[in-house]
């Protein structure tokens, strides 16, 4: 991350000692019962860099693998997001990727959340990273397991050739193409859709939408909603939703991920482990701005145990 140009809630610990936590962390788990508050005040309190030193330092010191040791030591979903922490950036999205694949039925929601949000130049490490692990091509993963025009957009988003800055010239043709491809006659040409939300910036893409405003009196997204469904329209709406602000995308991800009855950790444990040292402020801030509650109010009223505490401690402050 750069530095203190981070929007992160987790940062980098100032005084660390990586023997030091080894040691606090092997005590922890040690004997009977496991100190399940001292492993969940350490690990939020370092960042992910810290952490991959803390296991390298524990294997010297132990002769042990740390995660390893969690595993045997939790449980539940406790578990799942302390491994998630020890895990680094790429490759928890390089195996959160796969198991969305090779699991039983495709996880599409992982699919879409992860290569919409993800920028260009990371979606190029992920894609060099998974042939390096698995020796697959993660594009003919996804092509056999997906179809249609859901699967053309992800291709697209794999290729990671999206253009940089904004084409004066294409924001009104672009609007008038997308128009007429969807609110404007019956049926809808999704392959139009998918080839210019998925090759033009971020940037260009919120000209287009406020074009596409003034030409249809319809938002993107509304668009969107009517005139398509399935999978196809989650990562439409994912792409538009990511142009505009990835922070509103993964505030409202969670947002679903909580309200109702029910919730869906997997999501929350994702998006709270992989958004906590990049934008997880700017999450927070959008949070409280879409929604009648803040995002501590609303973990600490849907989750318990030192699953809560852990994911309150990476939420940081509330925005009551």
């Amino acid at each position: 991350m750069r530095g203190s140009a981070s929007r992160g809630t987790v940062k980098a610990s100032a005084n660390f000692n990586a023997s030091a936590d080894a040691e606090v962390l092997y005590k922890a788990m040690k004997g009977l019962g496991t100190d399940e508050e001292a492993i969940l005040q350490l690990l939020t309190a370092r960042s992910n860099a810290q952490r991959q030193q803390i296991v390298t330092t524990y294997k010297t010191l132990f002769g042990k693998d740390l995660i390893q040791d969690l595993k045997g030591e939790l449980g539940g979903k406790f578990e799942t997001l302390i491994v998630a922490l020890m895990t680094a950036p790429l490759a928890y999205d390089v195996t959160s990727l796969r198991n969305a694949i090779k699991g039983a039925g495709t996880d599409e929601k992982v699919l879409v959340e992860i290569l919409a949000s993800r920028t260009a130049h990371q979606v190029k490490d992920i894609v060099a990273a998974y042939r390096r692990e698995y020796d697959d091509d993660l594009e003919e993963d996804v092509s056999g397991d997906t179809s249609g025009h859901f699967k053309r957009l992800l291709v697209i988003l794999l290729q990671a050739n999206r253009q940089t800055g904004v084409q004066e010239a294409n924001i009104q043709t672009d609007a008038e193409v997308l128009f007429k491809a969807g609110e404007h006659k019956f049926g809808t040409d999704e392959q139009t859709f998918v080839t210019i939300l998925g090759n033009r910036s971020a940037q260009h893409l919120r000209k287009v939408f406020d074009a596409y405003m003034k030409l249809s009196g319809y938002e993107m997204e509304e668009s969107i909603r009517r005139e398509t469904s399935g999978s196809l329209r989650e990562l439409l709406l994912a792409v538009v939703k990511c142009a505009r602000s990835v922070p509103a995308y993964f505030a409202e991800t969670l947002y679903h991920a909580m309200k109702g009855a029910g919730t869906d950790d997997n999501t929350v444990i994702r998006v709270m482990a992989t958004r906590s040292e990049v934008d997880l402020l700017d999450i927070r801030a959008e949070f409280r701005r879409m929604f009648a509650c803040s995002l501590h109010s609303m973990i600490k009223g849907d989750t318990g145990g030192d699953y809560r505490k852990a994911l309150l401690l990476l939420c940081g402050g509330d925005d009551a």
